[in-house]
Parts: C-alpha cells; sequence; structure tokens
C-alpha cells in the first residue's frame, strides 16, 4: 500500500505541465477573438462619424480626419477610409487591420463597416 501512494507524487504537477500548452492557446486564442471583435466595433464608429462629416458640405474633405479622431488610437493608426456615394448620399467604409497579440502571426485580415448618411 505504501509503495502505489508514492508512485502518484507529482502527478498531477506533471498533467499540469502538459496541459499548460493547450490552455495557453486556448487564452490567447480568446484574446485574439476579443481584439478582432474590438476591431469590428471600431470600423463601425469610424465610418459613422467620417460619414457625417462627409454629408455635409462645407467640411466634407475632413470626413477621414473625423473618423480617425473617433476610433482609439491604436485602431486609427491602422485604418483606411474609403469615400462613395451617389448624388443625395454618401457612403463611407472604413476599414481596420485587425492587430495580432499572437507572436509571430501578423495577418489576421482587415475589419470592415460601411456607413451611409443623406446628403445636406
Amino acid at each position: 500500500m505504501r509503495g502505489g501512494a508514492g508512485r502518484e507524487r507529482g502527478a498531477s504537477s506533471l498533467e499540469l505541465a502538459g496541459m499548460m500548452p493547450l490552455l495557453l492557446l486556448v487564452a490567447m486564442a480568446a484574446i485574439q477573438l476579443g481584439v478582432a471583435g474590438y476591431a469590428v466595433q471600431q470600423a463601425g464608429t469610424g465610418a459613422r462619424a467620417a460619414a457625417r462629416i462627409a454629408s455635409q458640405e462645407d467640411i466634407a474633405e475632413d470626413y477621414a480626419a473625423s473618423g480617425k479622431a473617433a476610433m482609439s488610437e491604436w485602431t486609427a493608426s491602422r485604418s483606411s477610409f474609403d469615400l462613395g456615394g451617389g448624388e443625395d448620399e454618401v457612403r463611407v467604409t472604413t476599414t481596420v487591420t485587425i492587430p495580432s497579440v499572437v507572436p509571430g502571426v501578423d495577418d489576421f485580415g482587415d475589419a470592415s463597416r460601411s456607413a451611409t448618411m443623406p446628403r445636406d
């Protein structure tokens, strides 16, 4: 009986050490998913702010600057704005490069959102 208990000492530490890489991978994936969701939300915020400004004739050229001002600094630096639309409306599409929290992986794609506003 004494020999069986001694052989199991440290087994839980070994199991934890074996599971640690999997736990870290799941945690990094969850964090990356949250960052991607935040980038999509920021793209929508920037698109709405830029479309609001682009719809006003007197300050329409400042639409990209106002879109970036509405976003957080680290997503604004990764964003681009495209202006479109017709005679009666303006459509701004904002694209944000999704930042990576995974070391060695730099390409998680882009998040893009559009907003349409009527012209003044």
